[in-house]
């Protein structure tokens, strides 16, 4: 048997799914179920999730499946919620569709220089990001500082997806470890027993350094830019 704070946060759950094909935010289930903390909601999903009501969806921003639902719409004894959000979400409603879990978490590591090298910060927290614009593999974001890139298409403040890797071909714009201290985001070129990082910027020189002091962190996978 469910409580009844279970049965109004799966019936809250279901109902975003069909009208939105998104899990509501921890804070919106708060609200919906006057909880006093998000600490509430978690107990209650960890609840749902081993009963085998819910599960979540690993690596994805807000992504909750309702797998089944309670055979009984309202706990016996209690009447419907008089808060509009949850009363709606309690009613019987067709199956929901697929939920849309295209959006993904992934780590924001800080600024990284289009232009002088400079140091890339550890990450500090993370964005979502639509999955359509990475493919397979690890991956991470850093927020662009500079013009040294911009006849690429990659501006200051853009934010550039990186997929993790150590190794890439000539040609390919690269997040480059310079001499295990800055980071930059540059066209990686070999030549002449070289490591030649290349702007796309005709104010701008090549970067030429020994291949021991240059480390391939990951590869440009796609590019984010806000408006303002």
């Amino acid at each position: 048997m469910l409580t009844a704070k279970q049965h109004e946060l799966i019936r809250f759950i279901q109902q975003r799914l069909e009208e939105t094909g998104i899990s509501p935010s921890f804070e919106e289930m708060k609200e919906a179920l006057d909880l006093k903390s998000k600490s509430g909601v978690h107990r209650l999903i960890s609840a749902l999730e081993e009963r085998g009501f819910i599960r979540r969806l690993p690596n994805r921003a807000r992504a909750l499946e309702v797998i089944k639902q309670p055979e009984d719409v309202t706990p016996a004894g209690r009447s419907l919620p008089t808060n509009d959000a949850v009363a709606r979400a309690v009613s019987p409603a067709p199956a929901a569709p697929e939920p849309a879990n295209d959006v993904i978490e992934i780590p924001l590591h800080g600024r990284i220089a289009a232009g002088a090298p400079i140091e890339a910060l550890e990450g500090q927290t993370s964005m979502p990001v639509p999955a359509a614009l990475l493919g397979p593999g690890d991956h991470y974001a850093l927020e662009v500082s500079g013009d040294s890139m911009i006849e690429a298409g990659i501006f200051d403040g853009d934010y550039a997806l990186v997929r993790r890797t150590d190794t890439a071909r000539d040609g390919e714009i690269v997040v480059a470890l310079v001499r295990n201290e800055e980071a930059t985001l540059k066209y990686l070129r070999r030549e002449n027993g070289k490591v030649r990082l290349d702007p796309a910027n005709g104010m701008y020189d090549p970067q030429i350094y020994d291949p021991h002091e240059v480390v391939v962190q990951g590869k440009l996978a796609g590019l984010l830019r806000r408006y303002h």
